[in-house]
């Protein structure tokens, strides 16, 4: 417990100098965090969209929540799919931070989280890949 002695104004001084200087290396540290994140996220799109079995309903939800924010039952109309299906991706999307969600309940309305809406790029060309490659491997 702080005495009413050690509350000087030198205290003060010292106190307030650091919080700057804290907060300019939160700052720096935020910023070199986000660059640094974009390769993961890359390897992480990879993954998710090209890397697993459900990527090509993950990429479906993906682009579909790109044009306009969506709750679970209204992709599972817009995709044909079954409502569980379309819950077990959003959670996998959730939980890997590439969507977000606003409310609870049967409500709860999903849309593509920031990091992911201004890498949407990665996406794409992520996309471009699979595509060409599922056109292949029809022809052959």
């Amino acid at each position: 417990m702080l005495n009413r002695q050690d509350v000087t104004h030198h205290n003060i001084v010292i106190f307030i100098t650091n919080v700057k200087y804290l907060h300019y290396l939160l700052c720096f540290l935020g910023a070199v965090w986000m660059s640094v994140r974009v390769r993961p996220l890359k390897y992480l799109l990879g993954w998710l969209i090209a890397g697993t079995r459900g990527g090509v309903t993950r990429a479906k939800i993906l682009e579909t929540l790109r044009e306009n924010p969506q709750n679970a039952n209204q992709l599972a109309n817009l995709l044909g799919m079954d409502y569980r299906t379309i819950r077990h991706h959003l959670k996998i999307l959730q939980k890997n931070r590439i969507i977000t969600f606003v409310g609870n309940g049967y409500g709860t309305t999903y849309f593509l989280s920031t990091e992911m809406e201004e890498n949407y790029g990665i996406f794409e060309e992520i996309l471009n890949k699979l595509w060409k490659k599922q056109k292949r491997e029809k022809k052959k």
